[in-house]
């Protein structure tokens, strides 16, 4: 590595030299205002006389990626922004001289600083070479046809900023001003160097570049040039496509790679360490099974598409489902629903099924702002919720896992709902919830959608937040301070009217009949349901307001659903925060998860120990100052049972569970951090073996896995409580899977690769060949394609069978023990012609 200072115009003016942009860099995101400053420094350098100015650093590989006979080409890797905004510039000065008529700076400026003169290969011509839009935009900006650019360019648009900004007085300040810029020239040598690690190291602040561009950067780097167009091409601008907000024309890339990377380790990386979380995962680039994830990644960006995007789902109940979660802002249910989208591409759930999630979501997610229960549990209740679903009652799984969750963690009842939802403030809450609300309310059933957003209509206080004196004479005293103190701002209480202003403040019989002009503003002409008891009744007062409330509160139950469904009688362990738990007397642990990260852990002190390591870490000064709740010293002599801990540190680990509990609580409280511990205690041993479909599972699979013979599919694969099993057929996405259910016992050549379209291409491969498989199995098989889904498989079932009758075990055994060696025979020489589609 070489660093020299040098003027940035004598960098630029080299002779046959191209500063080529690679596609990992992130897109050219200056806008006016970094080039305000720019210019503004370039042209008091130069009125002051001020010598020179910084303007940074910029990274380059010698003989780079795309070097040819005709020209050196260098691999800018830090600092494009300020190499591009500068070139703009020479092109905004070239323009301003060619409409000037002032040839020789046109000519010196074209040959010197924007174009290699005498090459004669056209994509060697220009000296900064982009890709894609920038490099379109760049061209347009050069040949003055930016007019007719289809889209928005922060090029065209910084370009048309310097343009507005030069004139005759300041050209030449300007083009004088641009040589006492100066930077520092930080030169790389292929194969000696390393890009990457010199990349992080300038960019260790993490302000400059967003989690995502790191990301980009990590997996385009260090590839070579064909690889590095393939990965850009195929998967990176893909995933950048999908995770865009149309809207708001803003990049949620990094947000996206957080909730997926949420998803796969079931923890939830800090928002500014998404980049060093993302990274270990992958020690080894040129795995095979790095490219598959690359692949996942890209294909459940699809489903981020809609999560941001409702608009761009074509199937109209679900686009509206969609729409309420982003309106509700519930993007912590993000991570749980990229893997059910995946499952309803795969066909594992119909769109029904789909659509019910989603309702079932926002009944969760509002019932619980109802009743005021804090927002920062969802995070982590989402984070590891897909764990909880069973695929053969899937809507039923997800309900019941809800449902018997606890603490800040509760789903609210019905009545927990209607007790709050009386004395609730719906007013003076966020105008996004409150027009959800609204919008829910009014067209429940209701044929005909009303558009409550339309500024025409607006929310009505029945009895005014300022009420004129005729309320004073038609309610009692008391009634008036009830409605004034309590209920003004309580649903019973609200409506909407498209003549908010002329009802007013007035009392409840003019409003309701009012009919000014024959404008029909009172309550008895409207057609909108909240105003149709409003019709039938003379007085506003609180016995109405009872009644009307039930009505309004029948319907909020019927909307926001409580699932009806019947917990199980006996529950298979409960996750809860750890300040409602049970006493842990003779209880062990499923797990815990403290600070976002899930630990398999059966031991009540391994917590312990764990938790009070990670306090030590997090702040050891306040941790040594709770002396009088726990000792922790260096002499292990002061203990009876001592437990090393953390950094010479011993404490007592010979204390009872209950004390270990509330020693932890009092400890917690200290820290502020009462919501970040949430454990499961594992109940399996209290659960009745003949009610536990789980328990049924995992024991047909505990009695059929050391029978399999003549294949060693399987054998290294462990019982679950899932009513399937697969193991790897050798080509990523490919499995053998083993599905057993109430009605059959299934041997099943999964095809389930993240792409679409691979799935397909293997599919048809093995179709073309479906007489010799079969003659190989010698048996027909079901060939599914499943257009419609991601996924396609071929299956040999025995049907009759009862998983939950354990007399059916024999016979599900044997068909699995005789087929699956055969199976596994019919498949296996297609196996490398598979590989050869990659």
């Amino acid at each position: 590595m070489k660093a020299n200072e040098l003027p940035i115009n004598n960098f630029l003016q080299a002779p046959n030299v191209q500063f080529v942009i690679p596609v990992y860099q992130r897109n050219y995101d200056w806008t006016n205002n970094e080039c305000k400053e720019l210019i503004n420094d370039i042209i008091s350098v130069e009125q002051d006389d001020r010598g020179t100015h910084f303007i940074g650093s910029i990274v380059f590989i010698h003989e780079g990626a795309y070097s040819t006979s005709e020209v050196k080409e260098l691999v800018i890797i830090d600092g494009q922004q300020r190499l591009t905004t500068i070139n703009i510039l020479y092109v905004a000065l070239y323009r301003f001289a060619k409409d000037y008529g002032m040839q020789q700076e046109v000519d010196m400026l074209y040959n010197m600083y924007l174009t290699n003169q005498y090459v004669q290969k056209e994509s060697s011509k220009l000296k900064l070479k982009q890709t894609d839009s920038n490099s379109l935009a760049f061209s347009a900006i050069m040949n003055k046809t930016e007019n007719e650019f289809g889209s928005y360019s922060n090029v065209i648009e910084n370009y048309n900023y310097f343009r507005d900004r030069i004139n005759e007085e300041n050209f030449q300040i300007i083009l004088n001003g641009i040589k006492r810029l100066i930077f520092v020239e930080i030169s790389l040598e292929r194969g000696k160097d390393d890009p990457q690690r010199i990349f992080e190291s300038l960019n260790s602040t993490g302000l400059d570049l967003s989690q995502s561009d790191l990301i980009r950067n990590f997996i385009l780097m260090d590839l070579d040039p064909k690889d590095q167009n393939n990965i850009f091409e195929k998967i990176w601008n893909p995933i950048e496509n999908n995770a865009r907000d149309l809207n708001k024309q803003k990049s949620m890339v990094s947000d996206y790679i957080r909730d997926y990377l949420t998803l796969r380790n079931k923890k939830i990386p800090n928002k500014g360490k998404v980049y060093t979380e993302f990274k270990k995962l992958y020690f080894n680039k040129k795995d095979e099974a790095y490219h598959q994830e690359l692949e996942k990644i890209k294909s459940l960006s699809a489903h981020y598409r809609k999560f941001i995007n409702p608009t761009t789902v074509i199937d109209h109940n679900l686009r509206s489902q969609l729409e309420y979660i982003t309106r509700l802002e519930i993007n912590v249910a993000f991570p749980f629903l990229l893997q059910i989208f995946e499952d309803a591409d795969n066909g594992i759930i119909d769109n029904n099924t789909l659509i019910n999630i989603l309702k079932l979501i926002q009944s969760y997610a509002w019932r619980r702002f109802v009743v005021g229960l804090p927002t920062n549990a969802l995070n982590k209740i989402f984070m590891t919720l897909y764990s909880e679903v069973d695929t053969e009652e899937y809507y039923e799984s997800i309900a019941i896992a809800l449902m018997k969750k606890k603490g800040s963690a509760k789903f609210p009842t019905n009545e927990e709902l209607l007790t709050a939802l009386k004395d609730k403030d719906l007013y003076n809450i966020k105008s996004k919830n409150r027009n959800y609300m609204f919008e829910m309310l009014e067209n429940h059933n209701n044929r005909e959608f009303v558009d409550t957003s339309n500024e025409n209509i607006t929310i009505e206080h029945i009895f005014p937040q300022n009420p004129n004196e005729d309320w004073i004479t038609e309610l009692s005293s008391d009634e008036f301070f009830v409605f004034k103190e309590k209920y003004v701002n309580t649903i019973a209480n609200l409506t909407l009217s498209g003549n908010n202003g002329s009802l007013s403040n007035k009392c409840f019989s003019e409003k309701q009949s009012m009919n000014q002009n024959g404008g029909e503003q009172g309550y008895k002409f409207s057609r909108l349901w909240l105003n149709s008891y409003l019709n039938t009744i003379s007085v506003w007062n609180v016995e109405n307001y009872e009644k009307r409330f039930k009505i309004i509160a029948e319907r909020f139950l019927s909307i926001w659903e409580y699932p009806n469904i019947e917990l199980p009688i006996i529950e298979n362990g409960t996750e809860v925060n750890f300040f409602d738990a049970e006493k842990p007397t003779h209880k062990k642990l499923e797990y815990f998860i403290f600070e976002n990260t899930k630990i398999e852990e059966s031991a009540i002190a391994q917590m312990y120990f764990y938790v009070v390591r990670k306090l030590y870490q997090r702040n050891p000064e306040l941790l040594l100052a709770q002396n009088e709740v726990l000792k922790l010293t260096r002499n292990e002599n002061d203990f009876r049972s001592p437990q090393s801990l953390i950094n010479g540190y011993f404490i007592e680990a010979n204390i009872d569970s209950n004390t270990k509990f509330n020693t932890l609580k009092k400890l917690l409280v200290s820290f502020e951090l009462e919501d970040e511990l949430i454990i499961k205690y594992s109940s399996e041993a209290e659960i009745d073996q003949k009610t536990s479909r789980f328990v049924i599972r995992r024991n047909f699979w505990k009695q059929l896995l050391p029978k399999i013979e003549n294949t060693e599919l399987f054998r290294n694969v462990n019982p679950t409580k899932d009513h399937w099993l697969s193991t790897g057929a050798g080509v990523s996405g490919i499995a053998y899977t083993l599905v057993i259910t109430r009605t059959y016992v299934r041997l099943e050549f999964t095809i389930s690769a993240s792409s679409k379209e691979l799935n397909k291409r293997y599919f048809q491969q093995l179709f073309q060949n479906k007489e010799q498989i079969e003659s190989r199995f010698g048996h027909e098989m079901v060939w599914e394609e499943l257009p419609e889904n991601k996924m396609s498989r071929i299956k040999y079932e025995l049907d009759n069978v009862n998983l939950y009758e354990e007399s059916d075990w024999k016979v599900m055994s044997q068909f699995v023990v005789d087929n699956l060696p055969n199976f596994e025979k019919a498949f296996k020489p297609e196996i490398p012609r598979l590989k050869g589609t990659l």
